[in-house]
């Protein structure tokens, strides 16, 4: 007698297959090390390789240009569709590219250690490149682990994920802007970029043992399909016209960051705060602010539900921005100032973590590459060019008007959030539901 036919998903030939059920703590640990992977190369790209080139008498103007090499991040989403299209079958469609890249980062994070900062074009040509390769190299590794840790999660460990994700990206930040530079004083800057190379390597046996993706049920046969397929099935999940309130809302929901990022040291400076004091506030008390903001969003998150706690985090991330018009308003020195940051990184923490899940929530596991990028990229454009106009604002209005200025930004997304995220909803109008899948 033939043997039965194994039984079929119920999900149906259009849902994506579930990954084989392994503990949670795995999953959360694999996105703990990616969000380490992650946060790497983008600090030695930025805060490392500044501080490399002003210790070898490099001309400011020079340096000034490095941000240029950081465009890739800004550009991601062009190739993105490429990444879901050729997906590399091990270990599996999404750890094939991540181990790719790392391999990359690695070997150019080394070699940096092995070049020389001078004023000659020759070294400011290899220096210019590497820092070139490192931001492309670093901006592709984000689009696929942002697609593993979407695929990854299910829904009731977005929340934990977002803040485990951001606790590793926090924590290479950490390691490198204060380890790095110790190391560097110690014993110079190759042995800095050494040690940065062997950070780097240690994620990798995390990403060769981090769970398995199961493999799509109807996997990207082209490339035309890859780049068409996402804003095609986004626009059909969520309608025309709700498409565009959710990419209004992740534009803006996190606008009064950027205006408040934009002019926090300009700010602290020009009031008469020493550069000893701004260092502590904006090294380990705001990074150790913004892990407890973090773990908070992250184990809050799934208590509260998206919806509600999107509306809470935002009024804590408002009242961070308040915080500083009252400093603004009233001084009261050190004290004062701690509290503020204290209150304006807890907030930030809370309103990251949850952001990444709403991206997350918002990802259909088959283009969730070019999707995460597409959203992140609309983000993007309120931390470059919404937040733009800050210095005029603060120079026209003054330090407390433009801190309440930035208070009121926030009231555009909470109007945006009473039609998509309404505070009894269940989750974000638009959010992907595998239940419901037509793809």
């Amino acid at each position: 007698m033939a043997a039965p036919s194994p039984p079929q998903s119920p999900a149906g030939p259009h849902q994506p297959p579930v990954a084989p059920p392994v503990p949670p703590w795995r999953r959360l640990v694999a996105v703990a090390a990616e969000g380490v992977a992650s946060g790497t190369p983008y600090m030695v790209g930025s805060k490392l390789l500044q501080g490399w080139l002003a210790a070898n008498a490099i001309p400011l103007p020079l340096i000034g240009l490095l941000p240029l090499a950081e465009l890739p991040y800004t550009l991601k989403m062009f190739w993105a569709p490429a990444l879901d299209r050729w997906a590399l079958p091990w270990p599996d469609r999404r750890r094939g590219w991540i181990l790719v890249f790392q391999l990359i980062l690695v070997a150019v994070i080394g070699a940096m250690a092995l070049l020389r900062p001078s004023t000659s074009a020759a070294s400011l040509s290899a220096i210019g490149a590497a820092a070139l390769v490192l931001a492309l190299a670093s901006a592709s590794q984000d689009i696929v682990i942002d697609a593993y840790r979407t695929d990854l999660l299910p829904e009731a460990e977005r929340g934990p994920g977002a803040a485990t994700h951001n606790l590793g990206y926090r924590t290479a930040g950490l390691v490198i802007s204060s380890g790095g530079f110790l190391l560097a004083g110690w014993l110079g800057w190759p042995a800095a970029f050494a040690a940065t190379a062997v950070l780097m390597a240690a994620t990798i046996p995390f990403t060769l043992t981090a769970p398995k993706l199961a493999p799509l049920s109807q996997p990207i046969t082209s490339l035309r399909q890859a780049m068409a397929g996402p804003i095609r099935e986004f626009l059909h999940r969520t309608g025309g016209g709700r498409a565009l309130l959710v990419l209004l809302l992740v534009l803006l929901y996190r606008w009064p960051d950027g205006l408040l990022n934009a002019m926090a040291i300009p700010f602290l400076t020009i009031t008469g705060f020493s550069a000893a004091t701004i260092g502590l506030i904006q090294g380990a008390w705001g990074i150790g602010a913004t892990i407890v903001g973090t773990i908070l969003g992250g184990a809050l998150l799934p208590r509260l539900g998206m919806n509600r706690s999107l509306w809470l985090f935002a009024l804590v991330g408002a009242a961070g921005n308040l915080a500083y018009g009252l400093l603004a308003q009233f001084r009261g020195g050190v004290p004062a100032l701690l509290l503020a940051a204290g209150l304006e990184n807890i907030g930030g923490g809370m309103v990251g973590a949850v952001f990444v899940a709403l991206l997350m929530s918002l990802c259909n596991p088959r283009f969730s590459a070019t999707q995460y990028a597409l959203l992140s990229g609309v983000y993007a454009l309120s931390r470059s060019l919404l937040s733009s106009p800050a210095g005029v604002l603060a120079e026209r209005t003054g330090w407390t008007n433009f801190f309440l200025i930035s208070v009121l930004a926030s009231l555009p997304a909470f109007l945006l959030m009473t039609r998509i995220t309404p505070w009894n909803g269940r989750q974000a109008l638009g959010a992907f539901d595998a239940a419901k899948d037509a793809t």
